[in-house]
């Protein structure tokens, strides 16, 4: 079983890599990932030995608050009219007995009924009709917990607590700016007064700081909160190295303001305060988390924007009517209407009505595409032409397209990639690790050297508040979360951390033909017709004939039968012959339609034409089919049926040799046909006739020769192989089979989506590299400069509140740099 938590409480990724340890190692969990930046777990288990309630139990007791997500529509209805229990009870029976209704609770005090229902199976609009039915009535909706309405409530509580930082790190700098000034001014001769001036009395100097101290201990009292309780259950974190750290300065500062009002060498003593360094400490720590905060509550913004999409109501055709009614309301089976310029309620299929739709926010194109009846529309896009559509609902609440992609980029920005495993590992045993250096280093130097105890005490705090986990933690999930969201924004779905990075490790790509590299739609490219024969006629009769049969090349002689602007003629008699052809009676001529073997077995005439042998070999050179045409017993034609390839494949395909990757097609055709096809596009390696299910012994094979190896297919007759390779890129015929199939789907069938996936895997893995270079480079760089080692040598050592200063830059750093990846662009 699979469940995903919210996590409450993590700081650091000390917290998250021992938290994933604690979970992973329960009985029945088989796998653990927690995510520091989306603040979530995700647990594969086994529920007969292991329940989310024990997984839950387990994460409180590690120090941490966790919540169940829970898929489905979830929302509270006040109803009026239960006059007692007996009222409530009924209507909770008749509601729990309704097909698709999950669950249904109603509460008698607060007048209330809280629902769980499948909107597949049942809409609210009926929902409330049964509770009309049963005698009540039911008002407008009070809470939901669907996955937009859990989005929209946590950034309510991701602000709330930006609002509650900023409060807090305002009065914190309203005490620390004069603390400093008092503290530091007079060295740089600005006066003071008397009553707080060091050399003339020395207690009122130490009493001003430790009164300007005291309010911003407190207002970063989460520090000690949640370091301190950490640090007593033998896992401490962040938060922990900046308690301990300020707190041996506060302590130092208070033991010495004693020693000052006992007038011990009082002079000497004031000006031996730390009172200034931890505060400004907090100070620092507070306002480089404040940053970080809202500097990561942007990383979804691509899933915010996908959410604003789904319009609030929709307009519903019934009996004749137009009636404006909620989206949550609209069930499957409903006709909506959708004028110029709305926006599509839900996923449906257009009844009546042509008109251009918009559809960026599910492809990335953008160009508008035409719907007729017939055709399906997806859930927020746009109508952008100027008629009216009527379309009949078939998806609705979390079944639709936009919800699905949503909930594929949330997963994917959940996920974690094998790059992050490194900083994983070290985050782990980061803190202590780094107590241990701050402890070594401040005895180290009071007992090994001239220095006072005061240096080692400096010592001491700086590593302590330089040591930066938060900033490993946030490498790897933040550059994720912004690159999974932008490939959305893009028309390029990665499911995955792990997809996302192998994308860019890609050396060999295998496509299918067809419908991939080609449009996957046959045309008639080329008439040949024997002498005395009108090309327009033989193609009218040709359609006329092919019109009752169902093989792919026949739909292509009609349709371009039907270009002509013309009537066909009548086909009075058909028969069709297995792999071979058709033979009709149309317009008072015996036609045979099929391949040459099929005229040679009905001893057509003609086929001996010099002219016309020449046609077919130039067809076949040309990766067209020839469809030989008889009429009367006599050779008429022959036709070049051709799946052209897409415009954009031969530039696709030389962009992916200049990253350096080989490719390869896979096709049902002959080798000439396909060897045709395979130099217009450019590709390298052509495997013809492969029947779809040997199309994944081909990948392995090309696994098998040590490359990294991905396969593009249609996402249904390719899935097997999709699933084989390395990396499986499902085109976009995609938006139902193809989203369940791939690593990574692309939304539309503009091949470019290829170098996009790669170029976008390229650009994020390049963001995480840089993300773990600046956190181990201020952590390798940073603590043994604060462990002095510099002035082992002579140099400087560093200040506690500049340490403080460069830990808080290096988690803004790390997710700046990550929010990059929204500006990124396919031409990158």
């Amino acid at each position: 079983m699979h469940s995903t938590f919210e996590i409450k409480g993590m700081t650091c990724s000390a917290c998250s890599a021992r938290l994933e340890r604690v979970i992973g190692n329960l009985e029945g969990v088989s796998k653990a990932t927690v995510n520091l930046a989306a603040e979530s777990l995700a647990a594969d288990y086994d529920p007969e030995q292991v329940s989310s309630a024990d997984i839950i139990s387990s994460v409180e007791t590690a120090g941490f608050e966790a919540v169940e997500k829970i898929e489905g529509t979830e929302l509270t209805l006040p109803v009026s009219g239960m006059a007692c229990s007996a009222c409530s009870a009924r209507l909770e029976r008749v509601l729990n007995g309704t097909d698709g209704v999950i669950s249904a609770q109603i509460s008698l005090a607060s007048e209330t009924a809280t629902l769980n229902f499948n909107p597949a199976e049942i809409s609210l609009r009926e929902i409330r009709q049964i509770i009309s039915d049963a005698g009540f009535e039911s008002g407008q909706i009070q809470s939901a917990h669907n996955a937009k309405e859990n989005f929209e409530k946590r950034k309510a509580e991701n602000a709330a607590k930006l609002a509650e930082m900023k409060n807090r790190l305002i009065a914190a700098l309203v005490f620390t700016v004069p603390l400093l000034t008092i503290t530091m001014g007079h060295m740089a001769g600005m006066p003071l007064p008397e009553a707080i001036e060091p050399h003339s009395s020395p207690l009122g100097f130490a009493l001003i700081q430790l009164a300007l101290t005291a309010p911003v201990l407190w207002f970063g009292r989460n520090f000690y909160q949640q370091g301190f309780p950490n640090l007593l259950r033998g896992a401490p974190n962040m938060d922990s190295l900046i308690a301990v750290g300020t707190s041996a300065a506060v302590i130092y500062s208070l033991w010495n303001t004693l020693e000052i009002g006992l007038d011990i060498d009082a002079q000497m003593r004031a000006m031996d305060l730390y009172y200034e360094s931890a505060a400004t400490i907090i100070a620092l720590i507070s306002l480089g988390k404040f940053q970080e905060t809202r500097a990561r509550s942007r990383t979804s913004a691509a899933i915010e924007k996908l959410m604003d999409l789904t319009p609030a109501q929709a307009i519903l055709l019934q009996d004749g009517e137009q009636i404006p009614t909620p989206v949550e309301e609209i069930g499957p089976g409903d006709i909506i209407l959708i004028r110029p310029g709305d926006r599509v309620a839900a996923d449906g299929r257009v009844s009546e009505g042509h008109s251009d739709i918009d559809e960026s926010m599910l492809t990335g194109e953008s160009m508008p595409v035409t719907k007729n009846a017939g055709d399906d529309v997806a859930g927020g896009t746009v109508n952008v032409g100027g008629g009216a559509l009527k379309v009949q609902v078939t998806n609705v609440g979390e079944n639709t397209v936009l919800s699905r992609i949503i909930r594929l980029v949330q997963e994917a920005q959940g996920s974690k990639a094998p790059i992050s495993s490194l900083a994983d590992t070290v985050s782990f045993y980061f803190v202590p690790t780094v107590m241990a250096i701050g402890i070594a280093a401040a005895l180290g130097w009071f007992f090994f050297s001239e220095e006072p105890f005061t240096f080692a005490l400096r010592i001491f705090i700086s590593v302590m508040v330089i040591a930066c986990p938060c900033a490993m933690g946030l490498a790897t999930p933040t550059a994720i979360m912004v690159g999974t969201g932008r490939g959305a924004q893009l028309g390029v779905l990665v499911k995955s951390g792990e997809a996302l990075e192998t994308a860019g490790k890609i050396k060999t790509m295998v496509f299918d033909k067809t419908g991939t590299l080609t449009y996957g739609r046959p045309e008639v490219a080329e008439t040949f017709t024997v002498e005395g024969e009108n090309s327009e006629e033989l193609l009218r009769l040709a359609g006329s004939a092919e019109k009752q049969s169902e093989h792919p090349l026949a739909k292509a002689v009609v349709q371009a039968a039907e270009k002509l602007d013309s009537q066909l003629p009548e086909t009075t008699s058909f028969q069709a012959v297995s792999g071979l052809g058709i033979s009709t009676e149309t317009a008072g001529h015996a036609m045979l339609l099929g391949n040459r073997k099929f005229l040679e077995q009905s001893f057509t005439g003609g086929l001996d034409d010099i002219a016309a042998n020449e046609a077919a070999l130039r067809f076949a050179a040309a990766g067209q089919s020839p469809l030989y045409i008889a009429k009367d017993g006599k050779l008429a034609g022959i036709l070049a049926i051709a799946d052209r390839i897409k415009d954009e494949t031969p530039q696709t395909i030389n962009k992916l040799h200049k990253l350096g990757v080989q490719t390869v097609m896979l096709t049902g055709d002959n080798e000439k046909v396909a060897h045709a096809i395979a130099d217009k596009a450019g590709i390298d390696k052509v495997i013809a006739q492969v029947m779809p299910d040997r199309k994944a012994e081909v990948v392995n094979q090309e696994k098998e020769a040590g490359r990294r190896v991905a396969m593009v297919g249609d996402g249904i007759n390719d899935a097997p192989a999709l699933a084989s390779a390395d990396l499986g890129i499902a085109m976009g015929t995609g938006i139902d089979v193809a989203i369940e199939s791939g690593d990574v789907v692309l939304m539309k069938g503009d091949l470019g989506g290829v170098l996009t996936a790669l170029s976008l895997s390229r650009a994020t893995v390049r963001n995480i590299k840089q993300n773990l270079f600046w956190a181990f480079a201020f952590n390798v760089l940073g603590i043994p400069v604060a462990a002095g080692l510099l002035h082992v040598f002579g140099g400087p050592t560093l200040s506690p509140m500049f340490a403080a200063a460069a830990m808080s830059l290096s988690s803004v750093t790390v997710v700046s740099n990550a929010l990059r990846l929204k500006f990124f662009k396919p031409e990158d």
